[in-house]
Formats: C-alpha cells, sequence, structure tokens
C-alpha cells in the first residue's frame, strides 16, 4: 500500500490542517512526519504492508471542520479511522 495514497482516499472531502505519522522503516528505525499537508505528502510517499504483520504507521490527522482521524490496528491489519466529536450532553 502507498502511505500518501491512502491517506489522500481516506481524508477525500475533508481539508486537512495538520499531520503526525509514525512511520517504522523497521523494528527499530521510527520516523516521525509532521506538519501541514503540503509539506508531509511528499515524505508519505513510500510503500508498506497494511496487511498481517506488525503495525507500520501510527498517527492523527486533524481537520478543518473540528474531527481527525488516527490510525488504528486488529490483529495484524492497520488503516485510517474518522473521528468525530461526540455530542454535547444536554
Amino acid at each position: 500500500m502507498n502511505a500518501k495514497k491512502e491517506l489522500l482516499e481516506h481524508a477525500a472531502g475533508r481539508t486537512i490542517q495538520y499531520v503526525e505519522v509514525k512511520h517504522w522503516h523497521s523494528y527499530d528505525e521510527e520516523v516521525v512526519i509532521s506538519g501541514e499537508r503540503g509539506d508531509v505528502l511528499p515524505h508519505l510517499n513510500f510503500e508498506y504492508d497494511n496487511g498481517y504483520g506488525c503495525q507500520h504507521l501510527e498517527g492523527t490527522v486533524w481537520y478543518a471542520d473540528g474531527t481527525w482521524s488516527e490510525r488504528v490496528e486488529y490483529d495484524g491489519s492497520e488503516w485510517w479511522e474518522h473521528r468525530e466529536r461526540p455530542p454535547l450532553p444536554k
């Protein structure tokens, strides 16, 4: 999977304000990529295995509408999940 393409497809229709992603090139080499959309996207143009195995990406994307996406993992698979603020109690 291409990390840049995956993020752009997931965020389609939303205005990205800020991105922070941790990427492991190997089990002991962590790279942090953070900044505004235009600064981050060139650094996310790499392939990784998003299927079974260890998690390769971790991070958060903040949107202009107040929502965010976070990287989630289950049983070795990983993906972006969009989150909205819950409604305030009455």
